[in-house]
């Protein structure tokens, strides 16, 4: 196949090719990113992308469609075994999909939908004011203290029962705590709303035994499935048989036609790693890296919102040091370290600017590293920090971390020649 694309698309073979070795021969530390197994990457690349298959298993609107319905159906059992859900719904092309089915599912345009704001860690999708939540919806926020930086169970009452939504929004894209999902959705409950719990980063957590369910709890849940999953790029909703024919027609015939059963193949491949005990090993690993990470980062003099992390991520605040996420995240990747700017709660700076940068450890511990690794991986951010980004330091730096990527080959059957 690299031979077939180089002759048809040279370019497009250069790009596919140059993003592999920038993966191979850097440290991915974006919490949202990870690495498929070879196996999620096969089921990928297959014709299963050739077929049209508007509909569900068993009810689709095309012909031929027998073994694409056997995929997914695998798909959605695994799905649910995994979770425990009564209902899982695999068609959903990304996260922000799955919100929007899960809202319209739940809701009518115009209704009062309170999430988590942007600043303090929450998504574009839990009510920002351009994003389709904010527009479809009143949307209203709860943050977090002040002083801990955490949710504090009180203050989300006070919003909740001076707001009264119609839907509560629990999750988050760049929180460090655990979520206390039993209490939030009774809360929510008590005032009168549904809830949506986007679980996205912290999915393969839960699904590992590492971090409080929700599924008891929430109406409906999403997820992603390329996150913590260690899946492809894409979406998921999971609900009780009382949800299900409303998740499923918001799906499709209301927000997407076609599904992408290449993709919903390669979800049912990571399910099925998902339910092994090598996946919950790997959890545990990825949680006591980011621990080590964030103590190392703290030790060393770096200020980290909370101060510290309960997951699989980290926020840096770098307002102690006067300087800003933007400038940051291009000072590490100049060494080869895989970051993105972030805002922190209060950020006097823009979004496209930011006072901090978001780091995790799911991608670096699906190459074999440990905390070892991440004490190294720890001082070289706080050096680069510490230095105000001297050119010297990232020089060497990216040298040093060239030679670590190489003691942990990623994708060493991938010919890059």
């Amino acid at each position: 196949m690299n031979d077939i694309l180089r002759s048809v698309d040279p370019e497009i073979y250069k790009a596919i090719h140059a993003e592999i070795d920038r993966q191979r021969y850097g440290l991915e530390l974006i919490a949202s990113e990870n690495f498929t197994s070879q196996a999620v990457l096969a089921a990928l690349g297959t014709p299963l992308t050739n077929k049209y298959a508007e509909g569900y298993p068993g009810r689709r609107y095309y012909g031929g469609c027998e073994w694409v319905d056997c995929s997914e159906t695998l798909a959605i059992e695994r799905a649910k075994a995994l979770f425990g859900a009564e209902h899982a719904n695999v068609q959903p092309h990304s996260g922000s999909q799955a919100n929007m089915a899960a809202y319209m599912a739940l809701i009518e345009p115009g209704a009062k939908i309170l999430g988590l704001n942007l600043d303090h860690g929450g998504h574009l999708t839990h009510g920002l004011g351009v994003n389709f939540s904010g527009r479809w919806f009143e949307a209203v926020s709860y943050q977090v203290n002040t002083e801990t930086q955490r949710i504090e169970i009180d203050e989300y009452r006070q919003v909740v029962e001076s707001n009264r939504p119609d839907l509560v929004v629990l999750g988050a894209s760049a929180y460090p705590r655990a979520w206390d999902f039993e209490t939030m959705c009774a809360i929510a409950h008590e005032a009168g709303a549904k809830v949506v719990s986007d679980i996205a980063h912290v999915a393969g957590l839960i699904a590992a035994g590492e971090h409080p369910d929700c599924l008891p709890y929430a109406d409906i849940t999403t997820t992603t499935t390329h996150k913590t999953l260690r899946g492809p790029r894409g979406g998921m909703i999971l609900c009780s048989e009382a949800h299900k024919k409303d998740v499923d027609r918001w799906i499709f015939p209301g927000l997407q036609g076609g599904p992408l059963e290449h993709v919903i193949a390669a979800k049912a491949v990571a399910f099925h790693e998902a339910q092994s005990e090598d996946f919950k090993v790997y959890i545990r690993k990825v949680i006591a890296n980011a621990k080590t990470l964030a103590a190392t980062l703290i030790e060393n003099g770096i200020s980290l919102v909370s101060g510290g992390t309960d997951n699989h991520l980290m926020m840096i605040d770098l307002r102690p040091q006067e300087l800003t996420g933007k400038a940051a995240q291009t000072a590490l990747e100049d060494a080869g370290i895989t970051t993105n700017k972030n805002m922190v709660p209060g950020d006097p700076q823009k979004p496209m600017v930011t006072s901090g940068i978001r780091v995790g450890t799911p991608a670096v511990t699906t190459r074999g590293m440990g905390e070892e690794e991440m004490k190294k991986i720890g001082g070289w951010i706080a050096e680069i920090i510490l230095s105000e980004f001297d050119a010297g330091i990232i020089k060497r730096i990216g040298g040093e971390v060239r030679q670590l990527c190489e003691v942990f080959p990623l994708y060493p059957g991938l010919t890059t020649s």
